[in-house]
């Protein structure tokens, strides 16, 4: 395995157990807070749109062949 490749797997690791991690903290902050349906609904929506950019940053990096 290249070093790349290797970085290129920790960073796709790295990233989803962070996201993984921040979904448990807005959980659990949500239940403590008793944000109720609609509280909860617009905390993961926050962290949603941070995931979707995230997620579009990547597709157009290879789209456009950054990524090399």
């Amino acid at each position: 395995m290249s070093f790349e490749t290797f970085e290129e797997y920790s960073l796709y690791l790295g990233v989803g157990g962070l996201i993984l991690f921040m979904v448990f903290i807005v959980w659990n902050l949500a239940k403590e807070s008793k944000a109720g349906r609609f509280g909860t609904f617009i905390l993961f929506t926050a962290l949603g749109l941070g995931l979707l950019g995230f997620l579009i940053k990547t597709v157009l990096v290879e789209v456009m062949g950054l990524g090399q």
